[in-house]
């Protein structure tokens, strides 16, 4: 208990000026004689401590003193404190206390050099990121709702293992209880999750080609697409890459299941879009534009 507070009051001085005996006693629930024979302590392990007395007085740190560091050189302390700012904008658990503590260790400043928001325009999913951080952290079980890709709502029981981005969003991998398998969710089709009081023994993480998917089991087909100029900033969001042509209109060649996913980005292109290959996809759009007019005549 002693070498705990120890190293507290350590951390405590080296981020202020000056503490009082008295605040350092109330902070840790001892007595202020038992802060000075810490502060004896200190003074013996050759940290350069006093005391003053007087108004604004208390105890010190010799300024400019820094804790031996000599294990990291200084290329190494910014990226150990870099990486604890990005846990920290995460909220990862005590990483923003080890962080200002290792901000004093090592006498350096850390650059704010990441920000991460997890919630989406118009929706606060911060509650969902908190609570699955909960669960994966104590391996406590979970259950939700869960819309599946073929629109229908089945309720999981699941093991969460990880948190998982990927391109554009935010995923969960898990060990369905349902199943019996591994299965990736996508976050936004998540409800109603819950916490069960339940934990579990947390189970070796598989490979990557050895998560189950549903979109495995759908046929890849290779699509041809044309956009027209007025479209052009969207390319680099939906499909990463084209061909710029004369016109100033784009080719794209993009490989996905086909899947009403594929269907809907391209309708929302509207008249800035037309399919060139293949025909079978040509039609299939053709009927859905048909569905849709039938319902405003």
């Amino acid at each position: 208990m002693q070498t705990t507070r120890l190293f507290e009051i350590l951390y405590v001085l080296l981020n202020k000026e000056h503490v009082r005996a008295k605040d350092l006693a109330q902070r840790f629930e001892v007595s202020t004689r038992t802060i000075y024979r810490d502060i004896d302590a200190l003074s013996m392990a050759g940290v350069p401590v006093y005391t003053e007395k007087g108004k604004g007085g208390g105890i010190r740190i010799i300024p400019g003193f820094v804790m031996d560091k000599s294990m990291f050189d200084e290329h190494e302390q910014q990226e150990i404190l870099a990486s604890l700012q990005g846990l920290a904008k995460l909220n990862a658990t005590h990483s923003d206390t080890i962080l200002k503590k290792l901000t004093a260790i090592f006498d350096q400043k850390a650059t704010n050099w990441l920000e991460v928001d997890f919630s989406e325009w118009g929706y606060d999913n911060t509650q969902l990121f908190t609570d699955l951080k909960t669960a994966i952290i104590g391996r406590q079980l979970i259950e939700f709702d869960y819309l599946t890709p073929d629109g229908k709502t089945t309720h999981r029981q699941v093991e969460p293992m990880t948190l998982w981005f990927k391109s554009t969003s935010w995923y969960l991998k898990a060990f369905c209880l349902l199943r019996q398998s591994s299965r990736i969710f996508k976050l936004t089709r998540i409800r109603n999750l819950t916490l069960s009081e339940c934990h579990f023994v947390e189970r070796e993480l598989l490979l990557e080609d050895e998560w189950d998917e549903t979109e495995k089991s759908t046929p890849i087909m290779d699509f041809k697409l044309k956009i027209e100029p007025a479209a052009a900033y969207r390319i680099f969001d939906d499909f990463k890459s084209g061909d710029l042509q004369a016109d100033g209109s784009y080719l794209i060649n993009v490989s996905c299941c086909e899947c009403d996913w594929i269907y809907n980005i391209i309708l929302s292109y509207g008249e800035q879009i037309e399919i060139i290959e293949p025909t079978c996809a040509r039609e299939t759009l053709l009927k859905k534009v048909k569905n849709i007019n039938r319902k405003y005549l």
